[in-house]
This record gives structure tokens, sequence and C-alpha cells, in this order.
């Protein structure tokens, strides 16, 4: 009969196709396609593993980053040194696995500025349709044409002693290469940012709040801001290498961190006399940057083609 047919079998899979594609969440269909990116999980994994390494290791290994002994001077890898000792006889797995905490440490915390600074700025220029976009982009064009490195040395130089004598010695640095790094590094993430503003704010969604009454600040925050994180969390996650990056190269020149503080950059900054006659001193703490380093860019890359809609993974 009429009423009792049943539907055609035909039509129950496409239902079903279409009842499942709608269940899958976003942050579930992001994981997926990340996955498929398989530099991306290989530098996931590696980067785990140098942040388990820092974290968990001096409980594992628990030798005293000061301990000399001028009897094991540039001792090369040995059961009892794994990655070798230093010219004061000091192991060079314990001094490095303290070191990357600090290292990256100053990473995330660098990026936390940048990226907070950069979205403000971005947001106010990409909301503004008057003097505030060009005076906020032409500060970030000018920020983006100082040479970085010499006012990095600059105000470290200027500040230095004060900010130790409020947070102390290890705090005072730390906070002031932090504020410096990531004060230096926000002007990418702001164009960005804006970039997502001028496109977003347009579109219907943002006009249908605008309608109803929604404020500015409710529309960046609310509805515009969601939208365009995706790129923002890509570009933090280079920020947090090219900190990295910045606090080694302050920490060989010498103005990092002090000499009993063994970041990885000041460990290469020690070795750089030895580098014949204890090669292993540079190379391990140097696989360290460049593994961090080229991790976190893999990582990168994958989160950029996981949140792109338009990429076909």
């Amino acid at each position: 009969m009429a009423g009792s047919t049943l539907a055609s079998p035909s039509a129950d899979p496409a239902a079903g196709a279409a009842v499942s594609q709608v269940s899958v969440s976003p942050g579930r269909e992001t994981w997926r396609r990340f996955r498929r990116h398989r530099l991306a999980m290989a530098s996931t994994v590696v980067l785990g593993l140098l942040v388990l390494g820092v974290i968990v290791g001096p409980w594992l290994w628990p030798v005293a980053i000061n301990e000399i002994d001028f009897s094991a001077q540039l001792q090369g890898p040995s059961w009892s040194h794994p990655l070798g000792t230093d010219d004061l006889g000091q192991d060079i797995l314990a001094r490095m696995m303290y070191g990357g905490r600090i290292s990256l440490a100053v990473g995330l915390a660098a990026m936390v500025v940048a990226t907070i600074v950069g979205v403000l700025i971005g947001a106010l220029a990409g909301m503004s349709r008057k003097y505030a976009d060009p005076i906020l982009m032409w500060v970030t064009d000018l920020f983006l044409s100082l040479p970085q490195l010499p006012l990095l040395l600059l105000i470290i130089y200027l500040f230095r002693e004060q900010l130790k004598a409020i947070f102390g010695v290890e705090g005072g640095v730390f906070v002031l290469i932090v504020i410096v790094i990531g004060g230096l590094r926000w002007m990418p993430v702001a164009r960005l940012v804006r970039a997502q503003f001028l496109s977003l704010r347009e579109k219907e969604f943002v006009e249908a709040a605008r309608a109803q009454g929604a404020t500015k600040m409710r529309q960046m925050f609310r509805h515009i801001l969601p939208n365009a994180l995706g790129p923002v969390i890509v570009a933090s996650t280079i920020e947090v290498s090219s900190a990295i990056i910045a606090e080694s190269t302050l920490s060989f020149l010498g103005l990092g961190f002090p000499p009993d503080i063994p970041t990885w950059g000041r460990l290469l900054f020690d070795a750089k006399d030895q580098l014949d006659t204890a090669p292993h001193w540079a190379l391990f703490p140097g696989a360290a940057i460049f593994l961090t380093v080229l991790s976190i860019n893999f990582i990168g890359d994958g989160l950029r083609d996981a949140l792109d809609p338009r990429r076909v993974i």
C-alpha cells in the first residue's frame, strides 16, 4: 500500500552520511586533518619528548648543575656523563635539562606577550573606519623597519640593572628578555589580525549582530575574533621558535642570563672556545635548539593546513 511504502534503500546511505557529516565536531575534524600531516605529527612527538625531558629529566638524572669535577674536564659522552662534560667537569645533560626549562619558558612567555599585543592592535586597526587604522599601521611599519637585534641589545643594556634590583638576578633577566622579545615580535600578528578583521567585519553574521545593536566591543570579541583565531594560532607557534632563537642569540652574545644559569644559548656561548677539543659541548645544545625550532615550525604548518577549510587534506 502507498501509506506503508518504505523509503528506498538508496536514500538511506545518503541520509546517514549527511547526518554523520553534520555530527562531526569542528575540533574532531581539525584533529583529523592535523593527523594527516605526517611531519607535524612527527614534530609533535619530538617536541613532546623534549618538553618531557626537560621537565621530568632532572628527577631521573639527579646531578647537580654546578657540581665541579676537574678530573672529568671536557670528557666525551660516556655512561657516567651521557652528553659529556664542560671545561669545569660539569655534566652537560643535567645543565641542558635545567636550561631547557628556561629557554622554553622564555619562548612561551614571549609568545603570549607578542600575541596579546598583536591581537589588540590588529583588532583595533581592523575595526576602525577612521584615523586609528592608518596610525596603528604606521606604528607597526615603524617597528618592522627597526633593526631588532641592536634594539634588543640597547634596551637590555639600559634596563637590565633596574629590573635585577626589583625582581632579583634571574627573575629580572627573565622579565626583561620576555618583555623585550615579545614587545618586538607583535607586528606580524597585528598585521594578520587586521587583515582578518577587515575581511570578517563585512560578513553577514557581523552585519546581523550590528543590526541587532551589538557594540563594537561585542562585535570584536564575540563574533569576529573567534573566527580569526585559526591564523593567529599558527602565527603564535612561529613566535615561540623566534623567541627561543632570540633568547639563544642574546645568551650567546653574553647579554642573556648570568653564567651560572645554563640556558641552551649560554651553553653555546661557553663552548665557542672549545669547538676543536670538545665539539660535543656545542653539538648537543645546538641540536636541541635546532630540533625545537624545527618541530615548532612543522607543527605550525600542520595547524595552518588543519585550520584552513579551503585546503583539501
